[in-house]
């Protein structure tokens, strides 16, 4: 039997062990902070060693033969318990430090998180955070993120969310949009309107309000409406709404700026927009054993940074 130097052996095992969980080489690059080519390599030698194929490779995929899912079945418990040995080892010092692999949507974390990193980073020096913008629902446990910021009204019964804070739907457009065209007296009057929306899963865009008081649900009245444009990002509606295109719907922290520096003023601020958007922001994480320090400082400083919400908005003057 060759010489198996065991440093090498480990290394290997634990690239295979993410390359099953990412399902491409260059998934598994990107998450290990190594090139393509070096991936590939690794695992070739890990299967010379071996002496028998351990990934069937595709022109777009790859997947483990029968010996390599064995082989990933059988160490990776091993690995997630060297990598929860050596996170509570490093907490003995009782700072934070560390990687914190985080993702957010695209909007919410330019606009909100983004600002709040610096603060953070200046008190931990010793933690490092990476940072994934996207819109795209992504798996942490598969992906390796520690944290993901999630604006939704049901976190995963499966992961532990902690809120940030409530959120709310509020539509708003420019004085000189509202000049020109009029403003909205009650929700009716929207289907005269150029509403920029969020597209949905549906035929033709509509936007549900609950009356002053929310008296009632059966009391909601729903709108259908159309507008020149629809995007799936709250910045842009936002944008088109600060340069006169119409009337937007979007969520308070993409209008907070806009509105209390006076470039967007509220529409129908006594009817609340109800189903378009989620009421509640926050950071979700895997159950785990144990939860590195820095993983519980950066929740619990978002958290207070975040607590007051993102309101509530200004009084707005009558447009005209």
């Amino acid at each position: 039997m060759q010489n198996i130097r065991t440093t090498e052996l480990w290394s290997q095992c634990h690239w295979l062990t993410v390359l099953a969980e990412q399902g491409s080489y260059t998934a598994a690059a990107a998450r290990l902070g190594v090139s393509k080519a070096a991936m590939s390599q690794r695992i070739a030698e890990l299967e010379r060693t071996a002496g028998v194929t351990l990934v069937q490779r595709t022109t777009r995929s790859v997947r483990l033969t029968e010996a390599g899912q064995r082989l990933v079945d059988q160490t990776r418990a091993a690995f997630e318990q060297i990598s929860q040995s050596f996170a509570q080892v490093r907490d003995l010092a009782d700072v934070p430090q560390g990687l914190v692999r985080v993702t957010a949507p695209v909007a919410l974390a330019r606009q909100q998180i983004v600002p709040l990193l610096p603060a953070f980073l200046r008190q931990h020096p010793q933690v490092r955070i990476e940072l994934n913008l996207s819109d795209r629902l992504s798996s942490l446990a598969t992906e390796g993120f520690d944290l993901a910021i999630r604006h939704t009204a049901h976190p995963p019964d499966t992961h532990v969310a902690v809120q940030l804070c409530d959120t709310r739907s509020v539509l708003v457009a420019s004085k000189a949009y509202l000049r020109r065209a009029g403003t909205p007296q009650e929700p009716a009057d929207l289907a005269m309107h150029n509403c920029l929306h969020y597209p949905r899963p549906q035929e033709r865009p509509a936007w549900t309000f609950e009356p002053p008081g929310r008296a009632s649900t059966h009391e909601r009245v729903t709108v259908q409406v159309s507008g020149s444009l629809a995007a799936n990002n709250s910045e842009a509606l936002r944008d088109a709404a600060l340069a006169g295109l119409g009337i937007a719907l979007l969520p308070d922290f993409s209008a907070q700026a806009a509105l209390q520096a006076g470039k967007l003023v509220e529409v129908l601020p006594g009817w609340v927009p109800v189903g378009s958007f989620a009421d509640r922001l926050y950071a979700i994480r895997p159950y785990a054993a144990h939860v590195p320090l820095a993983v519980s400082a950066l929740v619990q400083f978002l958290r207070q940074a975040l607590a007051a919400g993102f309101g509530p908005l200004p009084p707005q003057p009558p447009a005209g």
